[in-house]
């Protein structure tokens, strides 16, 4: 299944658990009653369809299984409020490609395929739910399957949040030292885009299992605190200077490489234009000071910034007196003596950590 279409994350979300048409599914299911379910009543499904009867009323769970109980399509609307038709017979065009074989699956995957609405196939023998998209089709799992998988990911994803951590530890205090190489930066970018990845995959999980993955949810927004800002900071810190893109196209740059190339450490740096030479990885690289700035407790971003803009480097600005930094624009004496005592803890707090 591709998670990345669109149509197919909006088709799930519609019939994940907590949502009204899930639970008309589920009523259709305990019935033992098959069912063929058109989300979408526009131009395009009224061309292919014949007979049946206008119904043009509210949606509601005992609606749709009663209507399931006649031959043909149920007809909702895009938004799942109305239910328009029933008992409609599809003709979607009979040289659209499908590997089913049973009539109402075939139909389905046609009318999906032909049309781009997303269309519900409920199998009456073997009691599943399969959703048909333009380019995807997809069975539904039972919940307790997608829990299982999600609680392995998430296990992974502690680890791999663990490692990211112990990165980010070490680049601290080698920025605090002015040890930083290329290599260092680019190694806790990739370990931080496998925990980003992880976490999508159980995104994914999570639009499928609706309401009944609140606890999952919980879970990964409290793993995944900080973790983006973490990315976008290390860019932002070691970018070249002229490089003619802003951080989020650098992100997805990030993102859209497969694991091969992700391992590939001289690709990264040449993808992010990244300070240094990308054949040279054990070059030495200077942070411009956003990431250290941003651990400092409520400092405005324009403070930041214009620190930042001021001294060029953190080395610069951690060897700055407290006159020098209250003298830059936007700053004055409150926060400059702020930036310089939190700094001194940093920088003492990082050194302490590698050492214990």
């Amino acid at each position: 299944m591709d998670y990345r279409d669109p149509e197919l994350m909006e088709a799930l979300a519609a019939v994940a658990p907590g949502q009204p048409l899930r639970e008309g599914l589920d009523r259709i299911l305990k019935a033992k009653m098959g069912a063929l379910i058109v989300i979408g009543d526009g131009p395009e499904v009224l061309n292919i369809s014949s007979g049946g009867f206008l119904v043009n009323t509210g949606y509601n769970a005992q609606r749709l299984s009663e209507l399931a109980k006649t031959d043909g399509a149920i007809v909702l609307t895009a938004d799942v409020s109305y239910i328009a038709r029933a008992n409609v017979h599809l003709m979607p065009n009979p040289n659209v490609p499908t590997e089913e074989t049973g009539t109402r699956h075939r139909t389905a995957e046609r009318v999906a395929r032909s049309i781009g609405v997303p269309v519900i196939s409920v199998s009456e023998d073997m009691a599943v739910l399969t959703v048909y998209t333009r380019n995807c089709r997809y069975q539904l799992e039972p919940i307790p399957a997608i829990l299982s998988r999600c609680d392995l990911a998430l296990q992974t994803l502690e680890r791999y949040k663990l490692r990211l951590t112990e990165e980010s530890n070490k680049l601290s205090y080698l920025e605090v030292e002015d040890q930083v190489t290329l290599r260092d930066v680019v190694t806790l970018l990739q370990r931080a885009e496998m925990v980003a990845r992880i976490s999508d995959e159980i995104e994914r999980y999570l639009v499928e299992l609706g309401t009944d993955g609140r606890l999952v949810r919980l879970q990964l927004n409290e793993m995944m605190a900080g973790v983006e800002d973490e990315r976008l900071l290390v860019i932002k810190d070691y970018v070249q200077d002229d490089a003619a893109w802003d951080l989020e196209q650098a992100i997805e740059t990030l993102s859209q490489l497969d694991t091969d190339h992700l391992f590939d450490a001289e690709e990264i740096a040449h993808l992010l234009h990244l300070s240094g030479e990308a054949d040279e990885l054990d070059s030495p690289v200077a942070p411009k000071g956003h990431r250290m700035l941003a651990r400092i407790p409520r400092l405005p971003a324009e403070v930041s910034g214009a620190l930042v803009h001021h001294c060029g480097s953190l080395e610069k600005l951690m060897r700055s007196s407290v006159d020098e930094l209250a003298d830059v624009p936007e700053v004055g004496e409150a926060w400059a003596r702020t930036v310089k005592d939190a700094l001194t803890r940093i920088a003492e707090s990082s050194i302490l950590d590698r050492y214990n």
